[in-house]
């Protein structure tokens, strides 16, 4: 596996640092986007991989800020060069247009994590993710949440205690026979596995309501998760507050069928 290369502004790099300039924008400011996607099939072209939607998600954000416009040719010239070294890929646009690829592996104990669930810690509220429509550059506060609390994930909550995500994905919740999730207007990001399960278990007669995640939903839930387009779903058997611990159930039925959609 190689892992010092990267692609930038229509070159495959071989180094593990980036020269910027000193006055970059997205030096100072983190003035960038990026989106992160896992390839399936070792193709840009798999549903799974929905190449297209990462696409879409960086043009909208390149569209509402002003922003020049990458070389999409580009673009895809260094995800497909990069594809065979790297499970994910990390793209991220500057201001002005350029375009900045780097690869990873997936996580470490990701199966076990997808298997048995993982332990979470509500964060703050004063973490919460400036410009939360967009994948930012800027992303400190979900960075601090994760790394300031003694936990494998932080969830993000709202002034009035209300979940809303966690420091890297959406949030799934299952009771009544129906599944919750956050809606995009509490302030969240529009995850793009978020988008495809809402669509994935509509389609499969499966009841999903975008609803406020206040303190009384989150004592009905029998089972808790959080998707993102890396780790697919990870369940969380236990989120500790300073209210006290919620248990969840990782092994769950309805898990089951969410998990079919990645073996597609």
């Amino acid at each position: 596996m190689i892992n010092n290369i990267f692609w930038y502004d229509g070159e495959l790099i071989h180094s593990q640092t980036l020269e910027l300039n000193i006055n970059d924008p997205g030096l100072l400011y983190g003035a960038t986007v990026f989106t992160t996607l896992r390839v399936y099939q070792n193709s840009l072209n798999s549903n799974l991989t929905n190449w297209q939607a990462h696409c879409d998600r960086l043009l909208f954000s390149v569209q509402s800020f002003g922003w020049q416009q990458p070389n999409w040719k580009h673009l895809r010239q260094g995800a497909q060069i990069l594809l065979p070294h790297f499970p994910i890929l990390r793209i991220t646009l500057f201001p002005d247009g350029r375009e900045w690829i780097t690869g990873r592996l997936l996580p470490q104990y990701l199966t076990e994590k997808q298997k048995n669930g993982i332990f979470c810690a509500t964060a703050s509220s004063e973490f919460y993710r400036s410009l939360p429509s967009h994948k930012t550059g800027n992303y400190l506060s979900a960075w601090l949440a994760k790394t300031s609390l003694n936990a494998q994930e932080a969830i993000l909550v709202d002034a009035q205690g209300n979940w809303l995500e966690t420091s890297t994905g959406n949030l799934w919740g299952w009771c009544d026979r129906t599944w919750y999730t956050p809606p995009l207007t509490a302030g969240i990001l529009p995850g793009i596995v978020r988008s495809q399960l809402i669509n994935w278990l509509q389609n499969h007669q499966q009841q999903v309501r975008e609803e406020t995640w206040s303190v009384e939903l989150i004592q009905r839930f029998e089972a808790i998760a959080y998707t993102n387009s890396v780790v697919e779903i990870i369940p969380i058997h236990t989120v500790y507050q300073p209210s006290g611990s919620l248990q969840y159930n990782p092994y769950h039925q309805s898990f089951q069928l969410i998990r079919e959609l990645f073996l597609a």
